[in-house]
């Protein structure tokens, strides 16, 4: 038995361990697979990440006093694109690879986001409750043909969007500070505006990027007061991007009309988050990449990722 030990503390992984153990196994490692609710604390981490060579990580919060006290980790396998949760430059300053899984779930993601999109317009979720009071509503809905859609992020997750919503007719708007992707997305129709057009322009605003020190808290209150009032925002990237007591405020005012979140600033979202309690707020559970065929391929390149670091450390 090699001496290495493997930390798998993403969920997805966790939960279909089974049909990927045999490649594990055959790494002939320690697995160590601690209960996960949607990620691990920087303070669970810390009494399980010593003597640890690789790990398959979630958004698990991999800081800078977690990588130190990591004193034989060569290798973070991360499940997913963002790495948001992972302190890059401590990880380079010591010596440690990281390794994303991008290009995974786009289709995922963007039918969520359609998903989304159609039950506000019709307000699929709510007849559905009131159905079961039992009730027989009617709420009269909107037509999404001919509306703005608006994307923040033009990568394969927001390519995919703009296709789709631009096959039942609305006018696709974006912005993307890639220059390839954004070439990449106005080749097929999407119109490439600036940051602060879009958020004007938008009668639904979707946020599609990834999470960096430099646009935490991009939808704030002076943003938002900027959108057209009642337009509807989705995001099914990640929470920080928003400012959700701004959101909640701009919400409860009429600012903002309706959302529809997957994603959230603390997760699990807290039982007294104030977004529980508002009509016009569709709640997901950080679920929107979630599917048989993207979790098997998704973890089949993580793994991958995972067993090339550890054999080139060993090299």
């Amino acid at each position: 038995m090699n001496d290495e030990r493997i930390l798998i503390s993403c969920v997805q992984l966790q939960r279909n361990l089974a049909k990927h153990r045999r490649r594990l196994d055959e790494q002939r490692a320690e697995l160590i697979v601690p209960a996960v609710a949607q990620q691990l604390s920087q303070e669970e981490l810390l009494d399980l990440v010593p003597g640890v060579h690789g790990i398959v990580a979630g958004d698990d919060h991999l800081t800078r006093a977690v990588l130190e006290r990591a004193d034989q980790l060569r290798i973070v396998s991360k499940w997913g694109v963002g790495t948001d949760s992972i302190d890059l430059r401590a990880a380079e300053e010591l010596g440690i690879r990281v390794t994303n899984t991008p290009g995974m779930f786009g289709d995922e993601v963007a039918d969520v986001v359609i998903g989304y999109l159609v039950m506000l317009a019709r307000h699929l979720h709510e007849v559905d409750r009131d159905m079961r009071l039992p009730g027989w509503p009617k709420p009269i809905g909107v037509s999404l043909a001919g509306r703005t859609l608006g994307i923040i992020g033009l990568g394969d997750i927001g390519r995919r969007l703009a296709r789709r919503a631009a096959t039942m007719g609305m006018h696709v708007i974006g912005s993307e500070i890639d220059h390839g992707s954004a070439r990449r997305a106005s080749d097929f129709g999407v119109e490439m505006i600036d940051l602060d057009s879009v958020f004007t322009r938008s009668d639904v605003l979707s946020l599609n990027c990834p999470l960096t020190p430099d646009n935490r808290h991009l939808v704030n209150g002076a943003r938002l007061a900027t959108m057209k009032r009642g337009a509807w925002i989705i995001n099914t990237a990640r929470g920080g991007l928003i400012d959700e007591a701004a959101l909640v405020s701009a919400i409860v005012d009429g600012q903002v009309g309706a959302a529809a979140l997957d994603v959230f600033e603390v997760e699990p979202l807290p039982d007294g988050s104030p977004l529980r309690h508002l009509a016009h707020v569709i709640l997901g559970s950080h679920n929107s990449s979630n599917t048989v065929e993207a979790e098997h391929r998704t973890s089949e390149l993580a793994i991958d990722n995972l067993l090339l670091g550890l054999d080139e450390v060993r090299r």
